[in-house]
């Protein structure tokens, strides 16, 4: 797959300091950047959720992080999983774990508990939602409403974020090559699209 959309000139003030943190964060401008700059309020309003979503504090980070890429891998958005894996490494979170992610059912370095965050994930990702009473009533008895309430929207922007990618055709960028990461666990039956 290619892009879907050319990625435009990232111009003025604003793409001034939106290229200067790209690249102290990543080492460079991405394309996607490029490609949405094509509408700046939907690229703002974009990253301005993200950044409020990483502040929240009522459940576990690593949960959080594993269950984006979770949903990275059911949609199939290499372009999410690739800059999880570069997030996962830089936040000093298990990288080994993650890169498992795709394949947790096979996978045995999971907990029980993160084996449920990861159902829920692909279940909330499921069209029609697959979520059961007993999904949720598990989560809430180890985790707290509070945490399953952040641990849902979460899942729900990683949704978006997946799907609109997916839609326009955005692919890996090679974040994750950049911290000398293995190359990415594919899910069984999938083909590879990093």
């Amino acid at each position: 797959m290619t892009i879907r959309i050319p990625a435009t000139e990232i111009t003025g003030l604003y793409g001034a300091l939106v290229k200067t943190v790209s690249k102290r964060m990543f080492g460079r401008v991405p394309e996607s950047l490029g490609v949405m700059w094509h509408n700046v309020p939907v690229l703002k309003a974009s990253m301005a959720f993200g950044q409020k979503l990483q502040k929240w504090d009522r459940c576990d980070q690593t949960l959080k992080s594993f269950a984006h890429m979770a949903v990275a891998s059911y949609i199939g958005c290499s372009w999410c999983l690739d800059l999880n894996y570069f997030m996962a490494f830089n936040e000093g979170l298990d990288v080994d774990r993650a890169r498992e992610i795709p394949r947790w059912r096979e996978s045995e370095v999971f907990t029980p508990l993160e084996r449920e965050v990861l159902e829920y994930a692909e279940a909330i990702s499921s069209t029609p939602p697959a979520v059961t009473d007993e999904m949720v009533a598990s989560l809430h008895d180890q985790l707290g409403a509070a945490a399953v309430v952040e641990l849902t929207s979460v899942i729900g922007f990683a949704n978006l974020t997946t799907r609109s990618n997916v839609a326009l055709g955005i692919e890996s960028e090679g974040f994750a090559a950049a911290c000398h990461l293995e190359p990415l666990a594919e899910r069984p039956g999938v083909a590879s699209r990093a």
